[in-house]
């Protein structure tokens, strides 16, 4: 396995945290399963899904087309946290598709014990919403992207280890970016 070094750490080997982070239909999902693909090949890594952490309520609302607010949010965060810790202490390291709408929310993730990176997935929400109308079976409905759009705290200069990815392209040029960005933090190694 390989362990990477956190300079916050003083050459303390820690384990890695790749975020792939955006709005719902962003192809967070579908990036961060063939990231995580990609990186079984150089050390233990899993993969895990925020969506999956979800309450039965949190999800009926939003297939009711009600967006979650804050208070709805922080268990799911709390939970999504609580597995990485977990991981963290299995030596795992871990991709993980996560919206990231609010920076209190990345940065919480950001105190955890890992190299932390995140890449935001962005693009024009009538790009995003055409891929979410061809998407099935998910509990988060295109009525509700807007809601998303307007949850969505920016990233801004000082959030560090943040790479922003374009999606208006196809999802295999999202990916081929993405691990053009991996690469380099792996060769930092």
């Amino acid at each position: 396995m390989t362990k990477f070094v956190n300079d916050k750490q003083h050459n303390t080997a820690t384990l890695s945290l790749y975020v792939v982070m955006g709005v719902s239909g962003s192809g967070k999902s579908v990036i961060g399963e063939k990231l995580a693909q990609y990186l079984c090949n150089k050390m233990e890594v899993e993969f895990i899904d925020a969506d999956d952490f979800h309450s039965p309520q949190a999800k009926q609302r939003m297939a009711a087309n009600l967006p979650l607010d804050d208070a709805m949010r922080k268990p799911w965060v709390n939970a999504v946290r609580d597995k990485l810790v977990k991981l963290q202490s299995e030596n795992k390291n871990v991709v993980l598709a996560f919206s990231g709408l609010k920076r209190k929310h990345r940065n919480c993730l950001r105190s955890l014990q890992f190299d932390t990176h995140f890449y935001y997935l962005q693009a024009d929400i009538n790009i995003i919403r055409s891929r979410m109308l061809n998407r099935k079976n998910h509990f988060f409905k295109p009525e509700l992207l807007t809601s998303q759009f307007l949850a969505m705290e920016e990233v801004n200069n000082d959030e560090e280890h943040t790479t922003k990815i374009d999606v208006s392209g196809s999802l295999d040029e999202v990916y081929r970016q993405i691990i053009m960005h991996v690469q380099q933090t792996l060769k930092r190694v």
